[in-house]
């Protein structure tokens, strides 16, 4: 089964369409004001994308700059929330 992290990478690079490879996206990659892609309509598209890949809901308040500091960020998120509902 693939990790948190591999999914996240994953979604990343299907949502905003990277040319990233998945072992490019490490956790401590730099996302938001480091790729173009992740803008305000990339934040949205991505956050769908997450709850529907996990099955999870983000409420508006939660997204905020330092949930797409870095990948790893993003993760950790993924876990709190998937560790919530389990």
């Amino acid at each position: 089964m693939p990790s948190t992290l591999d999914e996240v990478r994953a979604v990343l690079i299907d949502t905003l369409d990277l040319p990233q490879a998945p072992a490019d996206l490490t956790a401590g990659t730099a996302l938001f004001g480091a790729i173009p892609e992740l803008d305000s309509l990339g934040v949205v598209s991505l956050v769908a994308a997450i709850e529907d890949r996990f099955d999870i809901v983000i409420d508006d308040d939660e997204f905020g700059e330092e949930l797409f500091e870095t990948v790893g960020s993003l993760t950790d998120f993924v876990d709190s929330k998937l560790a919530a509902v389990s």
